[in-house]
């Protein structure tokens, strides 16, 4: 970000060279159609508890004119449920720990401050998703006792704290805090159903972003889908990156690998020949309509592995990777606080509250999101255009366009901490300063 600020370099379109086509059309399925205020929508995800220095509904309140105003289009509100006291980690535990599905965490306010909130949202021409534990509660929420058959159970047959194991082959996880929930009991789905209809109905939240959604049957996100829809179209984000999730049941998943390969490229152990790599693997796991979720953090990153001055190791190339993560195909992602360059890690388990200073991204984010909320080759999925890649005959720049209609913008980025030639539409030939981008919009 900065400095000739992406947005507002203009360069002629990055045209010619060789290019990789959009998605190839899936197979024997009927397109995904989702709901019109998603289509050029960015998202922000809010963790209520470090948002202001009150940590409350009334600090996040102030500031959602702020947040229009960026061109947000979907606020995501981590969990905002009573939090377990039994097993606690930390002073004040974690979100992901709840206690009571149908309540709010006092230390927020109430539901009424909660639905307040919503409601000035809604005004402000944006829509709110709510954080969905489905996986697992805290020891000590009501069911434990009420329908121990509900849960899952241990080589000795009693509950215990659930064990992750994760997909990827990494270490097994203990989290101690909570107990795993078993999909296997029929009546669970009902209750679990019927706790996400409340929200809907009683706060008027527009949809939900729903945890370790793979942990969980995916006959249960499609059976909870059809069900809730039957109030209102709504929007349903997957923490999993399965292909199969979108089907049915959700709107949109992670890219995680997407992040990972920007981590990569800003620490300097990869160029543009990952991003090819990357949309050659994308356009053959997702259908054209599977809205993906591109990020450069979220709180598991920042909290877990490394604020935003940690992995991406500088402010410019940190800005390099946010252009990319907003203007490939996909949906934007911003964390709270990376407006303000989130150089340091937010506590999880304790309050920790972002340090605003002057907003000095504001200006770079807002150009960004106005421009995907405007520009028709930036939506998402099926609304959006497809992927051209240029051939830059320089590894070190990755430069391509989106064309939708008579429409088109087009970017090249220096993924670099040098400055690079590179080639360029007609065979001239262009310079880039270190991790800069030039962006053209037509």
């Amino acid at each position: 970000m900065r400095r000739r600020d992406a947005c507002a370099a203009l360069a002629a379109p990055l045209l010619g060279g060789c290019s990789v086509p959009g998605p190839a059309p899936a197979a024997s399925r009927a397109e995904f159609v989702h709901v019109p205020w998603s289509r050029h929508a960015s998202l922000y995800e809010i963790n209520v508890r470090q948002f202001s220095a009150a940590g409350d509904f009334a600090g996040v309140e102030t500031q959602l004119p702020r947040l229009a105003a960026l061109g947000v289009g979907i606020l995501w509100f981590m969990p905002i449920q009573p939090i377990g006291i039994s097993h606690r980690k930390g002073r004040l535990g974690s979100y992901y720990s709840i206690r009571d599905y149908l309540a709010v965490n006092p230390d927020f306010g109430s539901l009424a401050d909660f639905k307040r909130v919503v409601r000035r949202a809604h005004e402000l021409g944006m829509h709110v998703i709510l954080d969905w534990v489905a996986n697992h509660t805290a020891w000590d929420h009501p069911w434990v006792t009420q329908h121990p058959d509900w849960y899952l159970k241990d080589a000795r047959g009693g509950i215990s704290g659930y064990v992750f194991h994760p997909d990827n082959g990494g270490p097994v996880e203990h989290w101690s805090d909570v107990v795993g929930l078993d999909y296997r009991r029929s009546e669970l789905w009902p209750a679990m159903i019927g706790a996400m209809q409340w929200w809907l109905d009683e706060a008027g939240i527009d949809g939900f972003r729903c945890d370790a959604a793979h942990l969980v049957p995916t006959p249960f996100w499609e059976q909870a889908r059809r069900r809730l829809e039957r109030r209102r179209p709504l929007f349903m984000l997957a923490e999993a990156d399965q292909p199969e999730l979108h089907a049915h049941a959700f709107d949109m998943s992670y890219d995680w690998d997407l992040q990972r390969r920007l981590v990569d490229i800003a620490q300097g152990r990869a160029d543009a020949a990952t991003l090819r790599a990357w949309w050659a693997r994308t356009r053959t796991l997702y259908p054209p309509d599977a809205y993906r979720m591109n990020f450069t953090t979220n709180h598991d990153q920042n909290s877990w592995n490394g604020s935003d001055a940690e992995l991406y190791r500088s402010l410019p190339a940190f800005k390099a990777m946010a252009v990319l993560a907003a203007l490939l195909p996909g949906m934007a992602l911003v964390y709270d606080g990376q407006e303000a360059f989130l150089d340091r890690r937010l506590a999880f388990f304790d309050r920790d509250p972002i340090a605003w200073k002057r907003y000095e991204l504001a200006g770079f984010y807002t150009r960004l999101l106005q421009l995907r909320r405007h520009h028709p080759a930036l939506g998402n999925g099926q609304y959006g255009g497809g992927l051209d890649i240029a051939e830059t005959d320089n590894d070190a720049v990755f430069a391509f366009t989106r064309t939708r209609g008579p429409r088109s913008v087009a970017v090249a980025v220096n993924l670099s901490p040098q400055p690079q030639g590179y080639a360029a539409a007609g065979g001239t030939r262009r310079a880039l300063a270190p991790w800069a981008s030039t962006i053209d919009a037509i």
